[in-house]
């Protein structure tokens, strides 16, 4: 960096200039010199700890310093000597800086401490050389000289010392100037109370008042996981490939605009995870980390590990990765041929059907006893086609009734037959019900799978969108239900095959019972355009990933924090973050052509029924050969 440039960053940092009526900061410390400084602290406005690293002062110009905290009464003031720990000239250097250095790193948590350093005394510039972060964080700086002389120091004798140190626009820098033209002044009014200031200062919030950078060019890091995006960054086509990139990139140069800056891009493939063999950091939070990018520009999740490396701003893209699919048929999860009648329905069927038998039972028994008196009821009855007093025979007539299937058999009263029609006719209300609701269910989409669990207990199949975090998070799965959905549902049965191109994914999932972890956005753009109507109906969601929105990140204590994040919210109030989000990220479609086409009956749906089959002829064959090895018995036995 050239020294213009150099020059350039530094006068706005020096954002105090101190007019002394009548009295130069050359000559020695005096009473005007204590008094600016007095009146800087009260501008300020808070209780600050003054720590003065001024060891070639005199006792005298201490105490007139020190009368600073005792008339306002809000600031502790502390002179840091070190003592002199032997007579050897490099030893006593090395202790000074020891015990400066321990001095301030008693307060690096603090935002209330103000650095007083007379640039006369012996080891300042040192001091200063060897601040390291401590000048653009947590701490205020004052810089006098007060040598003495006749001429006073212009800003460039500041500039010669700032040079090439760390001073960033977070930096709270004061300087004691005559008069500078070219910074924001504090002035003391001629004829003021002694000791008041006014600031002449636009904006007081210096994040604020620094927003514009005059053209400094900003390193920002963002990630292409293809080539072609370069191609189109700004154009809003391929919207589904590398979507939250080309998001953040519009919005990068808009908050780089917004701060009066330039931006250099740099180009990765990953966000950045940590390795655990070589303890670094790659991808983009690797340049973060490394200083080789101010900016992230490709926002990224919120986790535990990374906070510790990189600062989160803002969230930018709303956008989250989950499982879709197609919400199977009702029949996949569910027994439909159950469903039609709620439980206390099937009660009053099964008990309409008990209820009828005993009563058609009671009446076949009355009309025996009425016509042949105490004669004894046959086995068989001489008619075939009459119906005798057996239990068995009508709870078998009753329930046939229940499936509208005749009998071969009928009473012969009048109030049996009365018993008989009104059943046959309650009956067929019911069946005609059930039927109807059979239809609809068997074309129903179930709605049972709403959680990972019931996602793990289906018989979905499932695949993942290959890209690298869903690599990353997968394979890293730690919580339980998660590691048994990945290694039972998507490593054991399919390997590295599992991670298959978005295309492929959805595709299947057009053809359903099968679930596709994908970025909504992006998942939902290429369904909306090569899914019909019909298709779009039934689309459901589970989130797998632990993590929340992705937020925007810059370097871990960045001088740039305050003034990026403001920007973000700008445009974010602005809805400019809205607009394009909006235009590149596809939102669910909406289901308009539900029920418009057919569905066929597959085995699953009528499963039930075959097990009821299966089971029925096992019984029926039981039956059978029980009662061949009876009759074979009887016969032997005779």
């Amino acid at each position: 960096m050239g020294g213009r440039d150099k020059q350039d960053l530094i006068l706005p940092l020096m954002i105090a200039s101190l007019l002394l009526s009548g009295h130069s900061v050359a000559a020695a410390v005096d009473a005007s010199m204590v008094g600016a400084v007095g009146a800087l602290l009260k501008l300020i406005g808070t209780p600050l700890k003054v720590t003065a690293f001024v060891e070639c002062w005199n006792e005298g110009e201490k105490l007139m310093f020190a009368r600073i905290g005792l008339s306002g009464g809000r600031h502790l003031m502390q002179f840091v000597e070190p003592r002199r720990a032997s007579l050897d000239a490099r030893t006593d250097v090395k202790d000074m800086d020891n015990y400066r250095n321990a001095t301030l790193n008693e307060d690096a948590e603090s935002h209330q401490t103000l650095v007083v350093v007379d640039l006369r005394c012996n080891g300042s510039e040192r001091l200063l050389a060897e601040a390291g972060q401590r000048l653009y964080l947590n701490y205020r700086w004052l810089l006098m000289d007060s040598s003495e002389g006749g001429v006073p120091l212009g800003i460039e004798h500041y500039l010669a010392v700032l040079q090439d140190l760390p001073a960033l626009v977070s930096s709270e820098i004061f300087v004691m100037l005559e008069e500078d033209g070219q910074s924001v002044r504090f002035m003391q009014v001629p004829g003021a109370t002694e000791g008041e200031m006014i600031d002449l200062r636009t904006h007081k919030v210096t994040s604020v008042r620094r927003k514009d950078l005059h053209g400094h060019y900003l390193r920002a890091s963002m990630v292409i996981t293809n080539p072609d995006t370069l191609n189109h960054l700004t154009d809003y086509k391929d919207k589904h490939i590398d979507t939250i990139t080309k998001v953040n990139y519009i919005l990068t140069n808009y908050l780089v605009a917004y701060l009066g800056a330039e931006v250099n891009y740099t180009r990765v493939t990953t966000w950045g995870y940590y390795n655990t063999t070589t303890g670094m950091w790659d991808g983009m939070i690797g340049e973060l980390v490394h200083n080789t990018a101010d900016l992230g520009a490709s926002p990224l999740f919120f986790t535990t590990d990374r906070i510790a490396v990189i600062e989160y701003l803002a969230m930018t893209s709303e956008t989250r990765s989950k499982f879709i699919f197609r919400s199977p048929k009702l029949s996949y999860t569910e027994n439909v041929f159950v469903l039609p009648f709620d439980d206390k329905v099937w009660i009053c069927v099964i008990a309409v059907i008990i209820v009828s038998s005993v009563l058609l039972l009671v009446t076949l028994w009355a009309e025996w006893r009425i016509a042949n008196g105490d004669l004894e009821m046959p086995s068989t009855p001489p008619d075939s086609s009459t119906m005798v007093a057996s239990l068995r025979d009508t709870l078998l007539m009753m329930y046939g009734a229940s499936c509208q299937q005749g009998s071969a058999v009928l009473p012969r009263s009048c109030s049996a037959r009365t018993i008989t029609m009104l059943t046959f006719t309650v009956l067929m209300f019911l069946y005609a019900s059930y039927s109807a609701n059979i239809v609809a269910l068997l074309q129903s989409p179930s709605t049972k799978i709403q959680t990972l669990e019931d996602l793990l207990a289906s018989r979905l199949k499932f695949g993942v969108h290959d890209t690298v975090f869903n690599r990353h998070y997968f394979t890293h799965a730690t919580e339980p239900t998660r590691r048994a959905l990945y290694e039972q549902k998507i490593r054991r049965p399919y390997g590295p095959d599992a991670f298959i191109a978005l295309e492929q994914g959805i595709d299947r999932i057009r053809h359903g019972l099968y679930a596709f972890h994908v970025e909504q956005g992006v998942g939902y753009k290429v369904i909306s355009e090569t899914y019909q109507e019909d298709e779009k109906c039934g689309l459901q969601e589970i989130q797998y990933l632990q993590v929340i929105d992705p937020y925007y990140a810059i370097q871990k204590n960045s001088s740039y924090k305050e003034m990026v994040k403001i920007g973000l919210f700008r445009l974010n109030e602005h809805g400019i973050q809205y607009r394009e989000n909006d235009k590149l990220y596809t939102k669910k479609p909406t289901c308009s052509g539900g029920g418009g086409k057919f569905v066929p009956v597959s085995l699953v749906d009528v499963e039930p029924a075959v097990w009821i089959i299966l089971w029925g002829s096992g019984l029926a064959s039981g039956f059978f050969l029980t009662e061949r090895l009876y009759f074979r018995f009887l016969r032997r036995k005779i």
